[in-house]
């Protein structure tokens, strides 16, 4: 569990989230530029989207198509072959934090009850299905600060990061795309998760932004392996068993400038087993 080598894929960003790994590249985002970009493993790098959002999250669906979430428009685009981007779903109101596809095309996205960046008093947040019909609902409450989501590769359980509450927290998915069976899949003691991500064995990576670390986790909560990034690691992603982490330098929640401008990178590192592949 040493110091590994990590390798920076490409720098000079903003607060930089949510890589997906698709096609033999990363899929990130710099939320400070309102773009979406691809990069493959040797740095070079497209922007493949432009969306003014805070924050700014992607999922592939299963035919291949982008989800964007507009967080601050309310709604989940969706982006064509072309480039164009549609409206795939209309989410009422603004806020929307992370995106989680299971394999039958229903989005799961989640918000926090209060923005933690205007000052506002706490409230706990929640997790919409924006099923693949277009019909929007609230399917899980009570979440003190949703972050990073994944799907398990047979669609059954949706794993949700609860930052303040330093928990993973699983849900059961139905074959409505409904959430039940709550349970917490591991009690991450004082970490605190953001991005995550599934490998092959099942366990979890999460990214700790104030830690400066990704750590992998097992269920029920048994550390496997920890990478030290020196940075905020916001989240993570496999590709193969390359672990690619989006990092940045956290001066705060409350600073006009949350990441110290430019400091936002793409790292790699090389990691013992692969990412889970959806069946």
């Amino acid at each position: 569990m040493g110091m590994r080598e990590l390798r920076t894929v490409l720098g000079g960003r903003g607060l930089v989230e949510s890589p997906r790994w698709h096609g033999g590249r990363v899929y990130f985002s710099d939320w400070s530029a309102g773009e979406v970009l691809a990069a493959d493993p040797a740095g070079g790098a497209e922007v493949v989207a432009r969306v003014r959002s805070l924050p700014l999250c992607t999922a592939f669906l299963p035919d291949g198509g982008l989800l964007i979430a507009d967080s601050a428009g309310g709604r989940l685009l969706r982006r064509e072959d072309d480039g164009t981007l549609t409206v795939h779903a209309d989410l009422g109101r603004a806020g929307w934090n992370d995106i989680a596809v299971d394999g039958r095309g229903n989005a799961y996205v989640n918000r926090a009850g209060f923005d933690p960046m205007g000052g506002e008093e706490f409230k706990p947040g929640s997790v919409v299905l924006a099923a693949a019909g277009g019909a929007v609902r609230e399917v899980a409450g009570d979440i003190a600060f949703p972050n990073g989501m994944a799907v398990t590769p047979d669609g059954a359980t949706l794993i949700v990061a609860d930052s303040y509450r330093g928990e993973l927290v699983a849900f059961g998915i139905g074959a409505d795309g409904e959430l039940s069976g709550r349970r917490v899949w591991a009690d991450l003691g004082d970490g605190t998760p953001d991005g995550i991500c599934l490998d092959a064995e099942g366990a979890v990576w999460y990214a700790d932004v104030p830690h400066e670390r990704c750590v992998r986790v097992a269920e029920g909560g048994e550390v496997l392996d920890a990478v030290e990034t020196g940075l905020g690691a916001f989240a993570c992603a496999l590709g193969g068993t390359t672990l690619f982490v989006t990092a940045a330098e956290w001066q705060g929640m409350t600073e006009p400038e949350p990441v110290r401008p430019g400091s936002g990178r793409l790292l790699a590192t090389e990691v013992e087993v692969p990412g889970a592949d959806r069946g």
